[in-house]
């Protein structure tokens, strides 16, 4: 009588594993992404665009699936706006503008001091406290995370209102995961996600005369990247980080995106030509035994 709840337990931890890996491998194809498109896409209309296609691929998912709609209380309503306000509006617009100042390695590894943000404060606010492998590992990870930073960043280009627009997305982008967490007790990951987007791009709704202008301007590549962004890193990789984080802590879910800084490094070698030094290389190793470290009990 016992397997059947065991296996649930297991088939669940493995999946919210799985759905961490896409999630991080997603998010460190943005960063490249985003500087990619970033030459043709003012920092407006790209947030705008990208949160529209990912607004309604959300919808489209919400329609058949199987779950029903959970009318969310007006406390999780107030949640849901401030995600997305901070996490889907203002995050997306400040890294958008950002990456048009500095690289796409260094803009992964100051946008992931958002994870210590997050520790912090989901221990201070969530009631998760703070595990001594919690700490150390992302003491750890986020060295790493500078070393990454400080071997890739282009001195040409590290422009100081780049690093404080990073700094801005960091702060986000914690803000958006603190108050999702709380929400998806009760409501449905895919449900949440739907509605953060979809605040955000109503949010973003002013810069829609600079996305027409520079959609009709565009290349055929660039409005792709667009499209990828709004569906890979946007709808299903914020439904996979909903789901994994409704099943762990979320101190321990946002140091494990520390692993984005070593991937946009490798993913921004083979699509930018941005290569990465020994240094860089030492700093993504530093990340793993960080990230591995936070998940020792």
């Amino acid at each position: 009588m016992t397997l059947a709840p065991t296996r649930t337990s297991a088939v669940e931890r493995w999946g919210a594993v799985a759905a961490v890996v896409f999630t991080v491998l997603a998010w460190a194809s943005a960063f490249v992404a985003i500087r990619a498109v970033g030459e043709s896409y003012s920092a407006g209309a790209l947030a705008l665009g990208r949160l529209v296609i990912g607004a309604l691929a959300l919808g489209a998912g919400l329609l058949v699936s199987r779950r029903g709609w959970v009318r969310p209380t007006g406390r999780e309503w107030g949640l849901i706006v401030l995600c997305g306000l901070a996490w889907f509006g203002v995050y997306n617009v400040a890294l958008n503008q950002a990456e048009r100042l500095v690289d796409a390695g260094t803009a992964a590894m100051l946008v992931n001091v958002g994870p210590i943000l997050i520790a912090l404060f989901a221990g201070l606010l969530l009631g998760e406290g703070f595990p001594r492998w919690l700490v150390i590992g992302a003491l750890i990870a986020f060295s790493g995370a500078v070393l990454v930073g400080a071997a890739t960043a282009n001195t040409d280009t590290a422009d100081v209102l780049g690093v404080v627009l990073c700094l801005v997305a960091a702060v986000t982008y914690a803000i958006g995961v603190l108050a999702q967490k709380p929400v998806l007790r009760r409501l449905p990951g895919l449900q949440v996600t739907f509605l953060a987007c979809a605040i955000g791009a109503v949010a973003a709704l002013p810069f829609t005369p600079a996305l027409v202008v520079d959609a009709a301007a565009a290349s055929t590549g660039a409005t792709l990247g667009l499209v990828y962004l709004g569906l890979v890193p946007t709808a299903l990789a914020f439904s996979t980080w909903a789901y994994a984080l409704s099943r762990m802590d979320a101190g321990r879910l946002g140091v494990a995106t520390y692993l984005a800084p070593p991937l946009t490094v490798v993913m921004s070698a083979l699509v930018l030509g941005e290569f990465p030094t020994v240094l860089a290389l030492v700093g993504g190793a530093i990340c793993l035994v960080g990230v591995g470290l936070s998940r020792k009990k």
